[in-house]
């Protein structure tokens, strides 16, 4: 059998790309797998919600093979994608003609999508997960999107992968504390938080810097890394004078080295997501698997994860309150912090190896061969 692998990879600057190369060496281990070849036995489709995916989607639509859905919205991916006409169209195909109006108001206030919530309400999946032999989510909030939307798919949920990489030594994490943010950087005796990926509006950064205000002022042995690309210019606008704030220590995007050297320093990781777009977050698979306690939004998207795994943040009115409360909790406490990534640690090596995971994949590809 030969497989063919449709998805954006390295050096793209998107989490899939990281996902998908992982993933590829694995099931290259298994049998023959090409990338992106004219015709194959199977087909492995990797969307998610940006342009990188346009060709992907379309060959996904023509040649039905198996769909892993990295975002289980796929309304702003349309967005990006069609014209008014078509993306009305798509979303009455969806959601039925009563709902036309609806849309065309969607597709005339798409400037505020990245953070309106009628966009996520409305993840426009039908047509992926009716043409798709089998759909393969993350989490059961992924799932649950794809069975609304065609209630007679095939739905396989899939664990996310971890590869665990070269980790640098202890001595190269210190320097590289000491170097950020200027003289004399962050101290070995300072809680670091970290928050790393593409910055916009659902990761919630804005609640994040407010409450690590409140914390540092009380805990000024806290510091805040936020290293990232901002997706949103409105939202960068927005937090530069939080950026500036004390404690907190900006960087740009990170390639992979410069990564996994940032996340073993950091303390602890927030990784917070609301509105939610029944993704699961590569970062914080990562960040687990080398044993960092990871902050996440409470949510069906984390509920695979077992209670002392992680720390559940309230999504809503009772967030802010809900991060400082643990924020502190983590910094008081950092034998608790320690045990929660250990803990953390061992749940991903034991369900979301990237062998086991690989092996999965393989069996489904050669389940759905032509």
């Amino acid at each position: 059998m030969t497989a063919g692998f449709f998805s954006p990879l390295p050096p793209a600057r998107t989490g899939v790309a990281d996902y998908a190369a992982a993933l590829l060496i694995e099931l290259r281990r298994h049998g023959r797998v090409e990338v992106a070849p004219a015709h194959s036995d199977a087909a492995l489709y990797h969307l998610g919600n940006n342009g990188l995916h346009a060709e992907i989607y379309r060959r996904a639509m023509a040649s039905p093979g198996v769909v892993v859905l990295h975002d289980a919205v796929l309304n702003h991916f349309f967005l990006g994608q069609l014209s008014e006409t078509a993306y009305v169209d798509e979303f009455v195909y969806n959601y039925g003609e009563w709902n036309r109006d609806l849309g065309r108001e969607l597709w005339r206030a798409r400037a505020g999508s990245a953070a309106d919530e009628r966009y996520f309400r409305y993840p426009m999946l039908k047509r992926a997960a009716e043409r798709a032999r089998v759909v393969v989510v993350h989490n059961p909030a992924a799932a649950r999107a794809v069975r609304e939307h065609a209630d007679s798919a095939r739905v396989v949920e899939i664990p996310h992968l971890f590869a665990p990489p070269p980790l640098p030594d202890e001595a190269a994490v210190l320097r590289y504390r000491a170097s950020l943010g200027g003289s004399p950087g962050v101290a070995p005796d300072t809680f670091l938080f970290g928050v790393f990926g593409y910055l916009r509006e659902s990761k919630r950064l804005a609640a994040v810097l407010g409450a690590f205000a409140a914390v540092h002022s009380q805990m000024p042995r806290t510091a805040l890394l936020v290293a990232g690309q901002f997706v949103s210019t409105d939202l960068e606008r927005a937090v530069a004078p939080m950026l500036d704030a004390p404690g907190v220590v900006r960087l740009p995007h990170l390639a992979e080295r410069g990564f996994w050297l940032a996340a073993r320093a950091v303390d602890a990781c927030i990784n917070l997501r609301y509105p939610a777009a029944g993704e699961s977050s590569g970062i914080a698979v990562r960040m687990m698997g080398i044993g960092k306690p990871v902050l996440l939004t409470d949510g069906l998207e984390s509920a695979p994860f077992p209670e002392d795994v992680c720390v559940r943040i309230a999504a809503g009115p009772a967030e802010g309150d809900s991060l400082r409360h643990h924020m502190v909790l983590l910094t008081s406490m950092r034998e608790v912090a320690r045990a929660i990534g250990q803990r953390g640690a061992g749940h991903i090596g034991a369900h979301h190896r990237v062998e086991q995971i690989g092996k999965r994949y393989w069996d489904l590809l050669c389940e759905s061969c032509i």
